[in-house]
């Protein structure tokens, strides 16, 4: 059974992303250490005391559709009502509308152990906390009026309505339409695909956010608009009146996330109760900018997503370690003659282990470090040239807190199932199901390999190229202090650091050079171990940091030794692969992948 791991989570928010000394500094709003601990336990109670009970019976039951009505594992509906009650929803919400206005890398915090008891639950709450970020940035005062206070404390739930079956990951080709009705208002037609929670059983109303093409709009994605669409549309005095012209076609069969309803949404199909025809529907943000207002919501679901890998690779070490205490197998030297060890004595189950927590822990401070950055570019309390600072290192890690961590969570859970060896295979252990889950995660909010493009050609040419040089300085101070430390249990982690480093220096330098000539495609080759090398360099890093921080445990030190020395040796190769892997790559595809690809 899951069991939140809060002395870790407050140590990385703390001493390696950085919380506390924003706390201590006054510019972390109303957060002091004693309250953030008080959050943290009891959300960590929460989740392993009343979402983790339910998670494998959510999984094997799922969520079931018929004609129109979409019904949630049982027990998952009264749990959400606890959850929202428990005022969890409200955690990141603006104050003028019920929230509680605290950090969004607190918001990270407690979504990994969300995830970790029940990725399938924590999806739904996670876009409503997108969406309420996309109103209360975007929306009209009338919307905010209407829709705000009930999407901050949970009572309605927000959904993200992107995806078409034929525009996915290239939005430009998006055909749902929107027509302007003379009142403001608007009608919505057509299909949306995968949307997560689009319909189900937890809250008596859903507000969608709709991406659609107005008639006159340019083509492209500079022709998209927003619309926030309710499944029932509401009055003046905020009550639900008719049920909106929208409703839910059939959800999908997946290879995970069971319990989470995954819908083909149908708007203007005349199943209605207003009388029109469409989806009645209302602007968010401006006419033809609807893609920039939807960035927001994106960019903090793709945040949320990356604390999906961490709790999956959390819940997956935790039973494999427990597992490998427990199964005897062969003898280790270490091990009684005559008698079977426990298998976490044999040194290729400890290098499995150690390697799933140094990932887990590595992803764990990249996500937070992210939070944390989107915080300090809110600070009202710093100014704008500061903002601007924070502002650009959030759009640096964003895509590495997505994919970097998204990957860790299927690799650990990989891992997990080879600890348990057979057993692994078999539903009965769990193991499984933490793969199953963690495999959409490097999907969805964006591909991992999208993340790698924007990474890449996006966020590296940030500021003139300063942004990703500032944060290398600062990833330089920590392996200088470790060196400086000059102690022997860290072994030749500050060498292996410093290696690292270099690599991810070398490759960056060679792909600001091939954009800077314009060969796109050399860089685009490279763009994904590009993001891999900056994931294990940051992540190691930082569990350096930590290890400074806490010197006094050993573990700590022991953990930023065992990636430094053993999980950094892949920086050269994926340099490598950056740096001199294109022309092998574009010399394959066209001699390898068969007929139809464009030389």
């Amino acid at each position: 059974m899951y069991k939140a791991p809060v002395a870790d989570i407050a140590f990385a928010l703390k001493s390696v992303a950085g919380l506390g000394p924003a706390m201590e500094e006054g510019r972390a709003g109303s957060l002091t250490p004693d309250l953030l601990d008080a959050i943290l336990e009891e959300a960590g109670r929460f989740a392993g005391e009343e979402i983790a009970p339910l998670a494998v019976s959510g999984d094997r039951e799922g969520a079931r559709a018929e004609n129109g009505v979409v019904t949630t594992p049982k027990g998952w509906a009264d749990l959400y009502r606890r959850w929202a009650d428990g005022g969890w929803n409200a955690l990141t919400g603006p104050e003028s509308h019920g929230g509680q206005g605290l950090p969004v890398a607190l918001s990270a915090a407690v979504f990994e152990m969300w995830n970790g008891a029940s990725m399938g639950f924590a999806l739904g709450p996670m876009l409503t906390v997108g969406a309420v970020e996309a109103v209360a940035a975007h929306g009209s005062d009338d919307l905010k009026r209407t829709y705000l206070e009930k999407l901050v404390s949970g009572v309605w739930m927000g959904t993200m309505n992107l995806t078409e079956p034929a525009a996915g990951s290239d939005l430009s080709a998006l055909r749902t339409r929107a027509e302007r009705a003379g009142d403001g208002t608007y009608r919505i037609f057509g299909q949306k695909i995968y949307i997560t929670y689009g319909e189900h059983d937890w809250t008596e109303n859903i507000v969608h956010l709709v991406l659609a093409r107005l008639p006159d709009a340019p083509a492209g994605v500079k022709g998209i608009s927003l619309f926030l669409v309710p499944k029932f549309l509401v009055g003046e005095d905020g009550a639900l009146g008719a049920r909106n012209d929208v409703i839910c076609h059939s959800i999908e069969r997946k290879l995970g996330i069971h319990g989470s309803p995954t819908c083909t949404m149908i708007y203007g199909d005349g199943k209605g109760e207003t009388g029109e025809a469409g989806a009645i529907g209302w602007l968010v943000g401006e006419e033809n900018k609807g893609l920039a207002c939807m960035f927001t919501m994106m960019n903090n679901a793709r945040l949320h997503v990356g604390t999906q890998g961490v709790g999956i690779a959390e819940a997956a070490t935790q039973g494999a370690l427990a597992y490998a205490r427990d199964r005897r197998q062969g003898r280790s030297s270490a091990g009684t003659a005559g008698a079977m060890s426990p298998i976490v004595e044999h040194p290729d189950v400890q290098r499995m282990l150690l390697t799933m927590k140094a990932l887990t822990a590595s992803a764990r401070a990249i996500t937070f470090a992210c939070g944390h950055a989107i915080d300090r570019s809110h600070d009202a309390t710093a100014d704008e040239a500061a903002r601007s600072s924070w502002r650009d290192r959030a759009h640096l890690l964003t895509p590495i807190a997505k994919a970097f961590a998204t990957d860790v969570g299927v690799d650990v859970a990989s891992l997990g199932i080879q600890v348990h060896g057979g057993m692994g295979f078999i539903e009965e252990t769990g193991a499984a199901r933490h793969y199953r889950d963690a495999r959409i995660a490097p999907i969805y909010e964006g591909t991992n390999g999208i993340q790698a493009i924007d990474l890449v050609m996006r966020k590296l040419p940030l500021a003139g190229g300063a942004a990703v040089a500032s944060y290398f300085a600062e990833l330089e101070e920590t392996v200088e202090a470790v060196r400086g430390a000059n102690r022997p249990d860290f072994g030749a982690t500050a060498e292996a650091l410093s290696a690292g480093l270099s690599d991810l220096r070398s490759a960056t330098e060679y792909l600001a050079g091939r954009l800077a000539s314009k060969e796109t495609d050399t860089a685009l080759a490279g763009a994904t171990p590009y993001l891999k090398l900056a994931g294990l360099t940051a992540g190691a890093v930082y569990l350096a940091r930590g290890a400074l921080a806490d010197a006094g445990d050993a573990s700590r030190v022991a953990l930023a030794r065992f990636m430094a020395e053993n999980l950094l040796a892949e920086t050269a190769g994926l340099s490598r692969q950056v740096t001199a892997g294109a022309a092998s790559l574009q010399a394959a595809a066209q001699a390898a992948l068969g007929e139809g690809f464009a030389a």
